[in-house]
């Protein structure tokens, strides 16, 4: 059984700039472990998929001196 969340698309137009946003809801982030300025990338799957993953950064490497 799939349980899903539906969320509309918003548009936002200013005269410098066109956005769209989607909201996202408090359970599926909470249920991630999100925290504010964490950040996150969509990869295009298909025309019907985005994944939506966390960005995972790697520490810098120290070089032998």
């Amino acid at each position: 059984m799939e349980i899903g969340y539906r969320v509309k698309l918003q548009k936002v137009e200013r005269p410098t700039n066109r956005s769209y946003y989607i909201n996202f809801p408090v359970a599926l982030a909470e249920a991630m472990g999100m925290k504010k300025g964490k950040e996150f990338e969509w990869l295009i799957e298909d025309k019907n998929t985005l994944l939506f993953r966390r960005v995972v950064l790697k520490n810098a490497r120290k070089l032998k001196g």
